[in-house]
């Protein structure tokens, strides 16, 4: 699995369980890569770390980008989420950041997405891509502990409550990487079949 980011490698091993391959994070088989995601879109970001990580280890890889697109802000953070309030911003600093952007925006015009592209490098370096969504709406100020990013403001009418208030069962239903997941599930799945026969 391609990503450094406990987090998210631990939402990732949980959806993923299914799957018919043992998964390691790249230091499990001796990998350190800092892949820089120069990529101009989630799609080539994730596969980016995808490919690297596939070069490095000869493993089928997946990766990941995921960002949040806020209608109010024309599609921003998208692929700069990370860096939105800088380059090593905390998760605070970039939730005080984007709340002070939307500081005069009302709450209907508030609409946002989470969005996930997950990236699979097969043994023969072919890449697919899976997409997942999950739409809500910023909220005025960050509710709840769980999740990490952008989760204490991504606030679920369905739910409501925040992306941090749901539990981890919850959120592994819903999320947008969840979504990607579950196509990805598949693809894993038809990946191992051909590698099988």
């Amino acid at each position: 699995m391609g990503t450094e980011n406990p987090a998210k490698a631990g939402e990732l091993i949980q959806l993923l369980q299914e799957v018919p391959f043992e998964i390691v994070m790249p230091r499990e088989v001796g990998i350190g890569l800092n892949v820089e995601e120069t990529g101009q879109t989630q799609e080539e970001n994730a596969r980016l770390k995808a490919m690297a990580y596939h070069r490095a280890s000869g493993l089928v890889t997946l990766a990941d980008d995921s960002g949040l697109e806020v209608d109010a802000l024309f599609g921003a953070p998208g692929v700069r989420s990370k860096r939105f309030a800088g380059e090593h911003a905390s998760d605070g600093e970039r939730i005080a950041f984007l709340l002070e952007k939307l500081k005069d925006v009302a709450w209907e015009k508030r609409t946002a997405r989470f969005r996930c592209v997950m990236a699979i490098a097969d043994l023969k370096g072919r890449v697919y891509l899976c997409e997942g969504e999950c739409p809500g709406l910023i909220a005025f100020e960050p509710r709840g502990t769980g999740g990490f990013g952008y989760d204490p403001v991504f606030y679920l009418p369905e739910c409501g409550k925040t992306m941090a208030e749901l539990s981890p069962e919850e959120k592994n239903r819903i999320s947008h990487r969840a979504r990607a997941a579950e196509k990805a599930r598949g693809v894993l799945k038809e990946i191992a079949a051909g590698i099988a026969n």
